[in-house]
This record gives C-alpha cells, sequence and structure tokens, in this order.
C-alpha cells in the first residue's frame, strides 16, 4: 500500500516540468538559431560576391580583346573585395569569356575557411564554393 501511495504522489507532482521542456526544446532552438545565421552570412556572402562580379564585368567592357578584358576584370575584383568585410581576396578567382556579342565574367570564392561553415557540423549548409557570374554586351547597342 505504502509503494502504491508514493507512486500517485510522484504522479501529481510538477517541480521541474519546466527545466524538463527547457532541455528538451533547447537544442532544437539552437539548430534553428545557429542555422539562420550560417544561412544568413552564406547569403551575405553570396550577395557580396554577385556584386564584385558586377563591378568586374563593368571594367571588362573597357576591353579591347579578352586578355585586357580579363586583366581589368581581376583587377577590379581585387580591389572590389576588399569594401566587403570578410572576404578575403586570396581566394577569390576571376575568368572571363567571351560569347559573340558579350563578355561574361565568372567569378568563385572559397569560403571553406569562413567561420560560418564551421556550423556544417550542427546544421547542413550549401557548398562551400560561391560561384557567381556577370554579363556584358559588348560593341554598340
Amino acid at each position: 500500500m505504502r509503494k502504491h501511495r508514493s507512486l500517485s504522489k510522484f504522479g501529481a507532482d510538477r517541480q521541474g516540468t519546466a527545466l524538463v521542456e527547457f532541455a528538451l526544446v533547447v537544442p532544437m532552438l539552437l539548430v534553428l538559431v545557429v542555422g539562420m545565421l550560417g544561412w544568413g552570412a552564406y547569403f551575405w556572402m553570396a550577395h557580396s560576391v554577385q556584386q564584385v562580379a558586377n563591378d568586374a564585368a563593368r571594367a571588362a567592357v573597357a576591353g579591347l580583346n579578352t586578355a585586357e578584358r580579363s586583366q581589368l576584370a581581376s583587377e577590379a575584383a581585387a580591389a572590389g573585395v576588399v569594401d566587403y568585410a570578410g572576404l578575403d581576396p586570396t581566394k577569390l578567382k576571376t575568368t572571363v569569356s567571351d560569347r559573340g556579342d558579350r563578355a561574361v565574367v565568372s567569378v568563385a570564392y572559397d569560403a571553406s575557411n569562413s567561420p560560418i561553415f564551421a556550423f556544417a557540423s550542427i546544421t547542413p549548409m550549401p557548398s562551400s564554393l560561391i560561384t557567381r557570374q556577370a554579363s556584358v554586351r559588348l560593341g554598340g547597342y
């Protein structure tokens, strides 16, 4: 009889329920918050790389041939990437290809050493190689 009485008391006791609920919910909440921070930082970096590609394409339009366009685009990308905090100019690769009446500037940025990819073990993250392109028309309009 005594054993039955202690079990009924145990079921009625509500002390510590908030702590148990907190312990169950916090890991999921932390994964969501870390994921939002990681993806937000990734989108910021991807947008920055796109802006560098746009600026490099604008600079490349002044070139007379592919080699000169490549040089102008690479110089503009290297100069522009320092304007974006957190981007390392040594991790940037710029290529230019002529496609008839257009020059396409491709910018690839290796973000694998970025702090945001430390979260990859906690939450899924996109590829650490961010590649963006910008196209400009050559000649008259």
